[in-house]
């Protein structure tokens, strides 16, 4: 027997299934958790005065680090997003398959 609160989950995995597993959507969604995992390793070359035995930056290797940051933002939204579908993948075969077999 499922909860209410099961299969609404259904109804709702079933709707927005394949609208979910598109690249645009995800790297849209993931895309303010990417930023802000990624984020501080921008802030950190960018204010790199602090430490003041470091090796000086130019502006060719700041713009290298910076598309690099982007690079690992946009993967880690992609790849959170992604692992959140397959998670409600799962749960929604699990349940699909629990409520097979009560029925």
């Amino acid at each position: 027997m499922l909860t209410q609160e099961e299969q609404d989950f259904i109804k709702y995995w079933e709707a927005n299934r394949e609208k979910d597993n598109g690249i645009v959507r995800k790297l849209i969604f993931g895309g303010p958790w990417g930023l802000i995992f990624a984020l501080p390793i921008l802030v950190a070359v960018i204010f790199h005065d602090w430490y003041k035995n470091m090796i000086p930056i130019s502006k060719t290797q700041l713009v290298l680090i910076s598309i690099t940051v982007i690079g690992i933002a946009f993967f880690y939204a992609y790849f959170r997003q992604q692992v959140r579908w397959d998670n409600n993948e799962q749960l929604y075969k699990e349940l699909k398959f629990k409520e097979k077999r009560t029925d």
